[in-house]
């Protein structure tokens, strides 16, 4: 018995129901694994949460040439399983000290400025307690001419004094930024830095942020990045899938490179 046109629409919208739920379900199995394999951690106190250097950054003592390092490390507590927080930490020739580049969302509250520019912690802390890892590093002359753009890059923000943890603006959102206004930083964000696709709808086509590729993105919510640093990425809701082509690893959500360090 052939189906009336009502039962034919409801039959389509349960299979549109059913993709979407599968396609949900695929989104989230990242985080869950991450969660469920302990590589974002949901106990402990942030206020008692370690952020002990970890050795990654050159001693400026015996290191006197310039340098600029950006580093990712896992959120604090279950949105860890989604994402990581992302900075970027620079030294000139001849300096004693790093300078971190960064934005800290509880700076925002009040009307404040979320951007955070400081000499007075480690460029290779742990991020309440969860270890870094260098994604970017420039030394001598090509870390000087981006240092040399740092200070017109960070007044250039636009969402200084806003901060949202999704779709953005936020901490990724922010390095993402730099990286689009410096070129000379050639640099591919994590695929796990929720956040750094978020741009106005105004600059929804555009470069990628290593200036290597092209992205559309609408608001961080839906896009894709095609570019030979980042390689092929989908964004969908912020969870980002895709591959990377020049050093060859799949992206997944939650979990990132495979194989890789995510």
């Amino acid at each position: 018995m052939p189906l009336t046109p009502h039962r034919t629409r409801v039959a389509r919208l349960a299979r549109m129901a059913m993709w979407a739920f599968i396609a949900l379900a695929l989104l989230l199995a990242g985080p869950v694994l991450t969660l469920a394999f302990g590589r974002a951690s949901v106990s402990g106190d942030w206020r008692n949460a370690s952020h002990r250097a970890t050795g990654l950054a050159p001693d400026p003592a015996a290191h006197r040439d310039a340098v600029v390092q950006v580093y990712a490390s896992r959120t604090f507590g279950w949105r860890g399983a989604f994402s990581d927080h992302t900075w970027l930490a620079a030294k000139p020739e001849g300096a004693q000290r790093y300078t971190r580049y960064e934005v800290i969302g509880w700076y925002a509250r009040g009307g404040g400025s979320a951007v955070v520019v400081s000499d007075q912690r480690e460029p290779d802390a742990e991020w309440f307690g969860a270890p870094p890892r260098l994604i970017r590093e420039l030394r001598g002359s090509e870390a000087a001419a981006v240092i040399a753009k740092l200070p017109a890059a960070v007044s250039a923000y636009p969402y200084a004094r806003e901060y949202r943890v999704w779709p953005g603006p936020n901490s990724n959102t922010f390095v993402a930024h730099l990286g689009r206004a410096i070129p000379e930083l050639r640099l591919a964000m994590p695929s796990t830095a929720i956040g750094k696709d978020y741009v106005a709808l105004g600059d929804a086509v555009g470069a990628s942020p290593s200036h290597t590729g092209v992205q559309l993105s609408l608001y961080g919510l839906v896009g894709v990045i095609a570019g030979w640093e980042e390689g092929l990425e989908f964004n969908v809701l912020g969870l980002v899938a895709g591959v990377d082509f020049r050093n060859p690893a799949l992206k997944l959500p939650g979990i990132g490179r495979v194989p890789g360090d995510g």
